[in-house]
């Protein structure tokens, strides 16, 4: 399929970072490191507390510089390990990098300790003076942690412990998910592969890709049921070493969002769930359905289907970026020129979609599984409105520019809805725009209602294991299915049935082990974005440059100081209607569509 799209060629070129695995740049970049960071210690350890403002700054920077450069041998391995999963030699450098970034890091841990542990009256002190202003909402990010610091010496453990604890699992977790095939129609899929199945035409396709995922999830439910909980208990033993009094807290402090805020969302999008139940009954009439199973949720509009290759992919979303600005085109064409896109599915590679950062001083790095159809379209903007936001921020330093996850998909959904938006002003079948109006929905929906579900499985697992111990995989499929039900029901009942086979489903996510805490993000940026989508639409071509701006400040000051420079307050609890309006428009829109192609059953 991918060789179709004509995506087999495009790999990316990591050489701007190092050459391979075994290249000497590695050790010796991280010898330098580790000696400067013993200049670093001698210099500084003891004396954060009686710094003045300059002084205080100038160790910030070295800092900074020592941590920027010792992330670079780590984003490489972390980079040439998606795509080469299952090569011995690149997981035992993974492993050799892991160890020496973790030994190297735990001599800096000092600085940032003391930090917090400066008197409060003393540090807003320093906090007010100019000399401190670049770093100064860095700073005082650091010390929103203080409560649940703990000595050095137990920072030092925990971060070593963590090479045999969570990442240990979640990187047995990502390689057994690359090793493993399911088998549909006699065929041996990989996990992209099956999942990519369930967006067929043809229904029996659908069922029985669904049904191969399940007996492959079934067959690994031992095993991803023991790496579940060994996660969760992982995360109970830090919070309660920590003192965080929720399972949620450390992820809403690293997000810089209040508990009020997240409460305020998951309420609002579970209030609308009626919305997603009403569209889905739409659904079912367009495919002449009397009951939509899960596996039908993603299906095409029959005889709409449009295929993509590579070219006409990447002309589609460079098209609908440069429209909106020459600028995000320039920037988003380098990716494609320069080599930072990993694109087909192939052997070895993991499944789904990011974009990596890497360091200020370099570039980000995309990787799709890109098979042709409009879907992967929709996410290659996405990862390339990712990476316009982490190569417009890079000025702001190893420091500032990384955004919290709650305002890092501002420029992904945006990228996507431009995207889209392109794609309907240059579709002339009415069937067609509906199908594409459809397809934009359901992926809307899969990050704002489907999300919201998966937090909700989250609180429930993390808060159940910690009241009564280990969950088995029936308890686990138990609670997948009473906070997956919900967001497909309204007053009428089910509006998609779930097979039984879906209370496995929970076993995938990656998410629930890489970053416990993080998929209401998801919402968060969507329906922020649908927003500030609307603002766009207000506000025309003066619109742009404010968000450009957004963009490049990065992570340079709180999610609601950025967004308030367009006029948005993520603190009133009402905020979140802005984005779910836009999304009953666009089913209004559908319904509308629906009955002038006489599609309505």
């Amino acid at each position: 399929m991918s060789e179709a799209a004509g995506a087999e060629s495009v790999r990316w070129d990591l050489s701007d970072l190092y050459e391979g695995p075994r290249d000497p740049a590695i050790e010796a970049d991280l010898d330098t490191v580790a000696r400067e960071a013993e200049a670093f210690r001698e210099t500084y350890r003891g004396r954060v507390a009686g710094l003045s403002a300059a002084d205080l700054v100038d160790g910030v920077a070295w800092l900074e510089n020592l941590e920027r450069r010792l992330a670079r041998p780590g984003a490489y391995i972390g980079l040439l390990h998606a795509v080469r999963g299952d090569d011995p030699e690149v997981g035992a450098a993974l492993t050799r990098i892991e160890e020496r970034t973790t030994a190297i890091g735990n001599r800096l841990l000092f600085f940032l300790l003391e930090w917090q542990a400066v008197a409060e009256p003393t540090a807003a002190r320093l906090l007010e003076q100019e000399p401190l202003a670049p770093y100064r909402h860095f700073l005082t990010t650091v010390r929103r942690y203080r409560p649940y610091r703990l000595s050095e010496a137990e920072e030092r453990l925990l971060a070593e412990k963590q090479l045999t604890a969570r990442s240990a699992w979640t990187r047995l977790f990502d390689e057994t998910f690359t090793r493993l095939r399911f088998e549909a129609d006699g065929e041996q899929l990989s996990e992209e592969e099956v999942l990519a199945r369930l967006k067929a035409e043809d229904r029996e396709t659908r069922r029985t890709a669904a049904e191969g995922l399940t007996e492959g999830l079934r067959g690994q439910l031992p095993l991803l049921t023991h790496v579940f909980n060994t996660v969760l208990t992982d995360k109970a033993t830090d919070d309660r070493l920590r003192g965080y009094p929720h399972w949620l807290t450390e992820r809403n402090l690293d997000n810089e969002a209040s508990e009020a805020m997240v409460e305020a969302l998951v309420d609002r999008v579970t209030r609308s769930y009626p919305l997603m139940a009403r569209y889905y009954r739409l659904k079912a009439r367009l495919l002449g359905l009397d009951t939509l199973y899960d596996y039908d949720r993603y299906a095409p509009m029959p005889g709409t289907q449009r295929t993509f290759d590579w070219e006409s992919a990447r002309e589609t979303v460079l098209d609908a970026f440069g429209a909106f600005s020459s600028d995000m085109r320039a920037i988003a064409e380098e990716f494609f020129e320069r080599g930072w896109i990993d694109a087909p599915v192939a052997e070895g590679k993991t499944g789904g979609a990011f974009s990596h950062p890497a360091t200020p001083d370099v570039h980000p790095f995309v990787l799709v599984n890109f098979t042709g159809t409009a879907s992967d379209v929709m996410t290659l903007a996405h990862e390339l409105g990712h990476g316009v936001h982490q190569y417009l921020a890079r000025d702001q330093g190893y420091y500032n520019a990384d955004t919290p996850l709650t305002t890092a998909e501002t420029a992904s959904v945006f990228g996507e809805m431009l995207t889209f938006e392109h794609l309907m002003a240059r579709e002339g079948d009415a069937e067609r725009k509906l199908a594409l109006l459809c397809n934009k929905l359901e992926e809307t929906f899969a990050t704002v209602f489907r999300q919201v579900a998966m937090h909700r499985f989250e609180d429930a697992v993390h808060t159940t294991r910690r009241e009564g111990g280990e969950l088995s995989s029936e308890r686990l499929g138990e609670l997948w299915l009473a906070t997956q039900r919900p967001q497909f029901s309204d007053e009428q009942g089910e509006a998609v049935a779930l097979t039984e086979g879906y209370g496995h489903w929970w076993s995938y996510i990656p998410h629930f082990l890489h970053v416990p805490g993080y998929v209401y993000a998801y919402a968060f940026g969507e329906l922020l974005t649908l927003a500030l989508y609307e603002r766009y639409r207000e506000e025309g071509a003066a619109f742009v440059p404010q968000y450009l701006d957004l963009l490049a400040a990065g992570g340079s000051e709180s999610p609601e100081a950025l967004v308030g420079r367009l006029g948005l307050d993520l603190t009133d609890p009402g905020f979140w209607d802005r984005g779910l309006d836009v999304l009953t428009q666009m089913v209004d829109r559908a319904e509308a569509l629906a009955g002038e192609v006489g599609a309505t059953g």
